[in-house]
This record gives C-alpha cells, sequence and structure tokens, in this order.
C-alpha cells in the first residue's frame, strides 16, 4: 500500500512538472519560424531603422528571420491593437514608443489598454528633445527665456510636429511647470515645424534632437536646454532643463513589447539577447547616430518605465485640455 501511494505521489510530481518543462523546451527552441515586429510608423524613420537595427541582430542571433512590419496610422494605435490581438507565443513583437504612453490618454476610445495589454519586454534607446528658439528670441538660457516670456505673455508661439507628440508633450509639460503663457502652432510634421522656426514666423519649439542638430551646429537655431534628466552625450555641452526645473524629463523612448501572457520563458530570452545587442559597439554607433542613447534593463524596467510615462502624460494631457486632431 505504502508503495503504491509512493508510486502515485511520484507520478503525480512528474505531471506536475510537465507544463514548466514543456514551457522550458519551447523557449530553449524559439523560435521556430519568422517573427514580425510591428511598427506604427512608415519606413525610413527613426523608429523603423531602430528596429530593423535590432530586428537584424535577432535574426543573425536567433538564427530565424524577425521580419519589420510598417503598419502606420492614428498615431501607433493600429500597429499596437494589431499586436495586443496577436497570439501570445512570442511571434508577434511591438516596437512601442512614448506615443503609446502618451496615447493612453490622448485617445478616450481606444480598444486596448497599453499599460496592461502588453507585455515589456526590453528597452531599446531614449532620444532627447531639444529646447530650440529662432534667433531673433533674446534669451540664451532657460531661466532667461523664462523670463522673456513672462514679461511678453500671449506673444509666444510653440510650434511642435503635431498635437500629442513627444515634443508637443514637452512643451505643455514645460508650461505647466513654470507657469509661461505660449500658444501653441500645430504642424504636420516636424520639417515644416522647424521651417517656420528658422523663418521667425514662431518662437520655440522642443524638437527631437535628430531633426534640429544640424541647424543648431550651423548657427541658425540657438539650442537652450535638452529634455533628458541627465545631458546627452552628443550635446554635452548643453544643459539640461531639468538643471532649472527639477524633475523635469520628456524624451521619446523605444522599446519592445509583445502580447500580454507571452510566456516569460521567451520574453527573458529576448530581453537577454535585445541587451546583447545595445552593448554591441557598432549597434550603439548606429543608435547613437540617430540621436540616441541606449535604453538597457530588464522587463521590469521597461514595465515601470510605461507606467510611469503614462501616469506623467494623462496628468499633463488633462491639465493642459490636449485633444487629438
Amino acid at each position: 500500500m505504502k508503495l503504491a501511494r509512493r508510486k502515485f505521489l511520484h507520478l503525480a510530481a512528474g505531471a506536475a512538472a510537465l507544463p514548466m518543462a514543456s514551457r522550458v523546451a519551447r523557449a530553449q527552441a524559439y523560435p521556430t519560424r519568422p517573427v514580425r515586429m510591428v511598427v506604427g510608423y512608415a519606413a525610413g524613420g527613426g523608429t523603423d531603422i531602430a528596429a530593423r537595427l535590432i530586428g537584424q541582430w535577432l535574426s543573425e542571433r536567433l538564427g530565424q528571420p524577425f521580419v519589420i512590419e510598417n503598419r502606420p496610422g492614428a498615431g501607433s494605435n493600429l500597429a499596437t491593437e494589431a499586436v495586443v490581438r496577436s497570439p501570445a507565443d512570442g511571434y508577434t513583437l511591438l516596437l512601442c514608443t512614448a506615443a503609446n504612453a502618451i496615447n493612453a490618454t490622448l485617445y478616450d476610445k481606444l480598444n486596448f489598454n497599453f499599460v496592461v495589454d502588453l507585455a515589456p519586454v526590453a528597452g531599446v534607446m531614449r532620444v532627447p528633445n531639444v529646447m530650440v528658439v529662432n534667433l531673433t528670441v533674446p534669451a540664451k538660457t532657460v531661466p532667461e527665456f523664462i523670463t522673456y516670456a513672462k514679461t511678453n505673455p500671449g506673444t509666444i508661439n510653440m510650434a511642435s510636429g503635431g498635437i500629442g507628440g513627444a515634443d508637443h508633450m514637452a512643451g505643455e509639460l514645460f508650461k505647466l511647470m513654470t507657469g509661461v503663457k505660449m500658444a501653441h502652432v500645430p504642424y504636420r510634421g516636424m520639417a515644416p515645424a522647424l521651417t517656420d522656426l528658422l523663418g521667425g514666423q514662431v518662437d520655440v519649439m522642443f524638437s527631437s534632437f535628430p531633426a534640429a542638430v544640424e541647424y543648431i551646429k550651423a548657427g541658425k537655431l540657438r539650442a537652450l536646454a535638452v529634455t533628458t534628466a541627465t545631458r546627452f552625450e552628443g550635446a554635452p555641452n548643453v544643459p539640461t532643463v531639468a538643471a532649472v526645473l527639477t524633475g523635469f524629463e520628456a524624451s521619446q523612448w523605444y522599446g519592445v513589447s509583445a502580447p500580454k501572457n507571452t510566456p516569460a520563458e521567451i520574453v527573458d530570452k529576448l530581453n537577454k539577447e535585445i541587451n546583447l545587442a545595445l552593448a554591441d559597439p557598432k549597434i550603439k554607433a548606429r543608435l547613437s547616430d540617430l540621436g540616441g542613447m541606449v535604453l538597457t534593463g530588464s522587463p521590469t524596467d521597461l514595465g515601470k518605465l510605461v507606467a510611469d510615462e503614462t501616469e506623467k502624460w494623462g496628468k499633463v494631457i488633462r491639465a493642459a485640455n490636449v485633444k487629438p486632431e
């Protein structure tokens, strides 16, 4: 009787271990077929290039194609929803960005919850915005600009590449933290906004650093500060907004997410490989060329970033009463 009971317990324990063993085996074998990485923007932009860099690395390391699928539209919401609705098997990934955290509040009726419905996998890079003014604006520092704006209320025009973009949100955060009054002038893209800034039709912009850097180098625009919490190695002589406004941070960031309930073993495998990519000098140099710095860390680190950013931009959007176009 005791032998029979012992045998039963042994078999039961073995049966309980089978699901775990099966998951580990699947993770070790993964991937066994091509993987899609969905990007919510058209080919050729910084988001797309970052996705292709990581996709190529993963393809070479894991022995299966990581195919980049561009699905632009609705501020990247179409791509995000497509991934949310995909099987949680590791074969569909999302190149997520700060736009996802902004959109969570900006859009009232999304068919998904960015924080809840996606599993964070790994960060990729962070790209600073830069506060730039045209040369007719007398301010040469952030404190001087604040003083100038407050002594000239209602006369400052702030350009952006579009309502709800990371550059627009940086400007709204600046307005909230300083109390300055600036009229927001949205454009259909960063290029026309910068053109009017150069021409003096608008006064200030929180541009993405890569879009503005050549104008800064040529002396056609004046950089007052970068929007990252710490100085940016691509512009070491430009101070941070946070040096004047404690806690100010408003950068673009890219990461990789997967549908919720994707096996943890697969998430961990992808995280490990992506972090190895970010440690590779060639990858780091290429991301630096895009105006960014690597964003390493665990899935938990990316999850915290996503949650914190969603909460921060939600507060800004509600306080500034920002509505989508």
